[in-house]
């Protein structure tokens, strides 16, 4: 899909959408986060985003070079980047997602999100860090609370998985991990 086919996915992106990426390329990648959350801060939404220090930073440099005020949209709550290893601490409890603790620390940021009325979009990557240490079964679990609360909320969210961390019977898992979205960007 060409880059013109992103923004007109972006765009066309609906409340409780769960889209999934998996990826061979970070450049690939972090240009379609770029293109997600731009979109949603340009149409007035928050962007929230739970990366990895190293996909922050990319990001960051991304939204500039496409306009976006990144500052700016960090001190005014349209931007929210948080780190994904930091925010999973906070609701694993031996390497599991506790429901409880997911739904407060997720609740909490969704309501910073949303204070001032904002619709909401969310990237995160904390399957992706969940699963390339092997706790599939934990994966797909965290993947189950994010749809439930993502259509309890009512926010858009965007989740991607790198293809080297697929092993096995790849395609086999790489079926089973889009199965359990709305949608698939990219190539899977």
């Amino acid at each position: 899909m060409g880059r013109k086919g992103f923004d007109a996915f972006w765009a066309e992106l609906s409340p409780c959408a769960h889209v999934v990426q998996i990826y061979e390329d970070d450049t690939v990648l972090l240009d379609n986060v770029a293109e997600f959350v731009a979109g949603g801060v340009v149409q007035g939404e928050t962007a929230v985003v739970l990366a990895t220090p190293e996909h922050l930073k990319g990001l960051k440099s991304r939204l500039s070079s496409m306009g976006i005020a990144v500052e700016a949209a960090l001190n005014r709550g349209e931007l929210i980047l948080l780190d994904a290893h930091e925010t999973m601490s906070k609701f694993l409890v031996d390497k599991w997602p506790d429901e409880h603790l997911f739904r407060k620390t997720i609740s909490d940021i969704l309501e910073k999100a949303t204070h001032d009325g904002r619709k909401v979009r969310a990237f995160g990557e904390m399957v992706a860090l969940m699963w390339s240490q092997g706790f599939c079964g934990a994966t797909i679990r965290l993947e189950h609370l994010w749809t439930d609360l993502c259509r309890e909320q009512s926010f858009s969210l965007f989740c991607a998985y790198p293809k080297i961390g697929f092993t096995g019977d790849a395609a086999d898992d790489i079926r089973r991990v889009c199965d359990l979205h709305t949608a698939v960007a990219g190539e899977a």
